[in-house]
């Protein structure tokens, strides 16, 4: 067999098992890897040139600046503004809901804003009485949109541009997809106004995420019934600075106080055992009586914090002693402090009873709130000896909008904005300085840069370049280019681009839209050479083409995502999804050209 011919059926092959859809992605990618280097087509170095790429560093680097973007609590804030201004209104909440997730995934991906917006757009639909399928696909495919406003927005682009800078020399600028990512997204949200009630799907999901976002007052109420628990700052004028904790007692004037801890500011618990200024102290008791006191002693209430027990410094978690837990049998009180000496038990309960307000042993499924920063909340909850309600991590992104962390997030991703969009220095290089930064200033925790990793894309981009490096160095891709050619050439250029889009999307509706876009644009570029159509031309028909993954879930992991909180079945996609490619064939074959002719 010539070098061609195994090329070619690698490449079948490699289709076949996307489409099957058996065997992971990662598998199939790798597996062509070590195919072509077995049969002799590439070699060693050529196998694994992919994992050393800048695209995949690129990708790798922007995954993390998601992550610090949605940890910071940008994301929460965005959601909150939605809420605010959308009313009930569904043009509105459709208008503002699709333009917020396309200015996302401009800068952090459509995987990456569809993830972050998921939870959100769902607790939406739910508190104004409407079902997750209307909301989640026009999200979706708004994301798809979005991903062409600027260079971040998709890997897809990265290829793109990397395949122009290797052809021409030059490149695309960072704002240029824009010529045809906002005729996008204003044709998307147009049909999804127009068309969305008649195409989208009526679907009741079997499950839906739970809403956090009032979750200091749920806790409030099961722990606390009619009391309250309220944070309190301690000036230096007050009466209270100097005088021994151990003596606080509240109980005259016909109401009670109880002093459940005295914290720093930052929720960690404090040592001394007198009063301080600056200290916070937390109270619990009936609200009138919480306010006397305040006043009383010149004591100042945190507006900022969620009921006393959430705010953007520090948080509280809620455990249930686990079977067999090294905790049993010990003593717990509300206000004491835990083997660790950064958090504070607020309240413990026994199974099927009120909240101890004493001391009183711990018992196998008991159940215990704890309080103090968010970092210690979210180092010393995962423990075998207790299992975890709702992760820290999770309560935090969904009730702290801006978190502490958030303006040095908005400013590292600010630069490196800038940076990409100048070309000062190379685009993998912006981003790995961004995600670096987003690590070193604790925005996000080296482990936490770890798991916003999404190895499937990755892998799968890392796998597949040798494919693609294959495809043009045999001549494969000359040749599929000549058969096309001969096909529609007589057409004329506009034809070709036909072509050119008919492939790309119908690929991309079976196989990832990175790996489509991988396979297609060498032969793009040589139906460009040998057509000599200008190269610029055909690679923006291919990333447009590539964005068009809406007829199927498996098409982009962002449709699959939206499936089961929406309830969708496998064929609700492509009814809608036909209105919204039709506008992607009229931007790709007609207005395409206009911005960059078909002859140089």
């Amino acid at each position: 067999m010539t070098d061609v011919s195994i090329t070619l059926l690698v490449l079948v092959v490699v289709v076949a098992a996307f489409v099957w859809n058996r065997l992971p992605v990662e598998v199939v990618a790798l597996g062509a890897a070590l195919a072509l280097y077995g049969t002799g087509i590439v070699g060693l170095e050529d196998t694994f040139a992919g994992f050393g790429s800048g695209t995949v560093v690129l990708i790798a680097a922007l995954f993390v600046v998601a992550e610090a973007i949605d940890a910071a609590g940008v994301t929460t804030w965005l959601g909150s503004l939605l809420i605010r201004f959308s009313g009930t209104s569904r043009s509105r909440l459709m208008v503002l809901m699709m333009v917020l997730t396309a200015l996302l995934t401009a800068l952090i991906s459509v995987n990456g804003a569809v993830a972050a917006l998921l939870p959100m757009v769902v607790v939406l639909a739910v508190r104004l009485g409407r079902r997750p399928s209307e909301l989640l696909m026009p999200m979706a495919f708004a994301a798809h949109a979005g991903s062409l406003l600027i260079l971040t927005g998709s890997p897809v682009n990265i290829l793109v541009l990397n395949a122009a800078v290797e052809t021409t020399g030059t490149g695309i600028g960072f704002f240029e997809f824009g010529l045809v990512g906002l005729p996008l997204l204003l044709g998307t949200i147009g049909l999804t106004l127009w068309l969305g009630p008649s195409l989208l799907p009526n679907r009741t999901p079997e499950a839906l995420p739970k809403d956090l976002g009032s979750h200091g007052a749920t806790l409030m109420t099961h722990y606390l019934g009619d009391d309250r628990l309220s944070r309190l700052t301690i000036p230096a004028g007050s009466a209270l600075v100097g005088q021994p904790v151990a003596c606080f007692q509240e109980d005259d004037d016909g109401g009670h106080l109880h002093l459940i801890s005295v914290q720093k500011p930052d929720g960690k618990p404090s040592t001394l055992a007198t009063f301080t200024a600056g200290d916070d102290i937390v109270v619990r008791g009936g609200q009138p009586r919480i306010d006397t006191f305040a006043a009383r002693h010149g004591l100042t209430q945190d507006d900022n914090a969620t009921c006393g027990l959430i705010s953007s410094s520090y948080g509280v978690a809620e455990v249930v002693v686990a079977p067999r837990s090294n905790l049993v049998g010990t003593e717990a009180y509300p206000g004491m402090v835990t083997e660790s000496g950064t958090l504070v038990v607020l309240a413990h309960q026994h199974p099927g009873e009120q909240e101890s307000s004493g001391r009183s042993l711990i018992t196998a499924g008991d159940r215990l709130l704890l309080q103090g920063t968010w970092s210690a909340l979210d180092q010393h909850t995962v423990d075998h000896n207790v299992l975890l309600v709702d992760s820290p991590d999770t309560i935090r992104r969904q009730t702290v909008p801006l978190g502490p962390r958030a303006t040095p997030a908005l400013i590292v991703v600010g630069i490196m904005v800038v940076l990409l969009a100048t070309n000062l220095i190379p685009a993998p290089v912006a981003a790995l300085l961004a995600a670096m930064a987003m690590v070193v200033l604790r925005v996000v925790t080296v482990q936490q840069a770890h798991r916003s990793m999404a190895w499937t894309t990755l892998i799968l981009v890392a796998g597949m370049i040798p494919l693609s490096t294959a495809i043009t160095s045999t001549g494969t891709a000359e040749i599929l280019a000549e058969g096309m050619v001969s096909v529609v050439g007589g057409g004329g250029p506009l034809l070709l681009l036909v072509g050119i889009f008919v492939v790309t999307a119908v690929l991309g509706q079976l196989i990832s839209n990175t790996a489509t876009a991988l396979i297609i644009i060498p032969i793009a570029l040589s139906v460009a050479q040998e057509s000599s159509i200008n190269p610029y031309t055909v690679l923006m028909c291919v990333s447009v083409a590539s964005s068009a993954a809406l007829l199927t879930p498996v098409a982009t992991p962002a449709n699959m995502m939206i499936m089961q909180p929406a309830g969708y079945r496998f064929g609700d996609y492509w009814k809608f999804g036909l209105a919204i490619m039709a506008l992607y064939a009229a931007v790709a074959i007609l207005l395409v050209p206009v911005f960059w002719p078909l002859q140089t």
